[in-house]
């Protein structure tokens, strides 16, 4: 009974679990730059991001978020071009997944195919957000995105490398990669 008491204020203001809104939504910077905020699976993907690009640490805490914002950005115009992908709400869901699991197992990968991982995710993001948008406001709308994204890759990298490399904020490295999981199971049952 205590666990469901506990989860009754998220339930009560749990929002859809994916913030893709109605096209007739979409069209300014501002409605671009607030959208990776108001859904789960954005803010998860973009933080676990910046996290595991602090994991891995070096070239890979400017790579890893270049990686994602290029490769969603590709995807974005590609969309807009009338380019498809089948499965894209999945996928976007299992990005929050397969990104918290490798925060909340600290995986060491090369820095390239790590890129590779969130690229091959952003490409998904950028699809699902361009097939949902008329051209005429691309421009404004995929600006203020990729801002806020970044935004979000950066809250990542700086929570991770604020700890220092103590056993104890690897713990909570970790955490936050579980957080992210738990995140994602949330988004599946709440969507």
């Amino acid at each position: 009974m205590k666990r469901i008491l506990a989860l009754a204020p998220l339930t009560i203001a749990a929002t859809p679990a994916l913030a893709h809104l109605n096209p007739e939504q979409h069209g300014s910077f501002a409605a671009g730059l607030s959208h990776p905020l108001f859904g789960l699976d954005h803010i998860l993907v973009m933080v676990a991001v910046g996290l595991w690009a602090a994991v891995l640490g070096g070239r890979a805490c400017w790579a890893l978020p270049a990686s994602f914002m290029a490769a969603m950005t590709v995807g974005f115009v590609a969309a807009l071009s009338g380019f498809t992908l089948p499965l894209v709400e999945p996928m976007i869901l299992a990005s929050v997944f397969a990104l918290g699991f490798l925060v909340a197992l600290s995986m060491r990968l090369p820095t390239s195919a790590a890129m590779g991982v969130v690229a091959a995710f952003a490409l998904f993001h950028g699809v699902a957000h361009g097939s949902e948008l008329g051209a005429a406001t691309a421009l404004t709308f995929g600006a203020g995105f990729v801002l806020s994204t970044a935004l979000l890759h950066a809250a990542g990298v700086v929570v991770a490398l604020a700890s220092a490399r103590s056993l104890v904020n690897s713990q909570i490295i970790r955490g936050l990669g579980c957080a992210t999981v738990f995140g994602g199971v949330w988004a599946a049952v709440a969507g």
